[in-house]
């Protein structure tokens, strides 16, 4: 099948000249495809985020300040914040451990108390204890956690406590810093 060239007659040229007279040429052939319009983006959404990585990628930032409601934390009234903060930090170089797993609690309190008194006698002030999740507790809830944070705050010695860091036990086990021995 082969096609037959319409022919133009000069009159059809003379006319379609006359019609594109005053039309510019274009420095450029390519039609642009359409394109649909892109939903708005949320800028402000977008620097906050941004700050957020950032702030958490920068040396500032401290995973031990954000707070799940699980933790631990006290400070004796009258002490320095920055203790608590340096504590929560691990900046303290733990002296001597105590580990709670497996204890009721009359067991508990008197292994806390022996060794509160041992470390104070040795001059250890930071100290940590572990008492466990409660997992292997009836109800799967931690007894002996809320006991231990009662105990420490009625002990003079205790300066301030507050929950591990993740790599020494997370919310299982707590830093402790006692005062100085005078």
């Amino acid at each position: 099948m082969s096609r037959k060239k319409k022919s133009i007659s000069i009159h059809d040229r003379e006319l379609f000249r006359e019609a594109v007279k005053d039309v510019l040429p274009l420095n450029q052939d390519k039609v642009m495809p359409f394109q649909h319009r892109l939903p708005p983006i949320p800028q402000q959404r977008e620097r906050d985020e941004a700050l957020v990585i950032r702030d958490m990628m920068s040396e500032t930032f401290e995973a031990a300040e954000l707070e799940t409601g699980e933790e631990l934390l006290y400070l004796r009234p009258g002490v320095p914040k920055r203790l608590l903060r340096q504590l929560r930090q691990g900046k303290y170089s733990i002296g001597a451990e105590l580990d709670l797993h497996g204890m009721n609690v009359p067991m508990a309190r008197q292994a806390l108390a022996s060794f509160l008194r041992e470390c104070e006698r040795n001059d250890i002030r930071s100290l940590r204890i572990i008492h466990g999740k409660g997992r292997g507790s009836y109800q799967k809830e931690p007894i002996l956690k809320g006991k231990v944070n009662a105990w420490l705050q009625q002990k003079d010695e205790v300066l301030a406590f507050c929950s591990a860091r993740s790599t020494d036990g997370g919310t299982g086990a707590i830093y402790v810093l006692l005062k100085r021995r005078r």
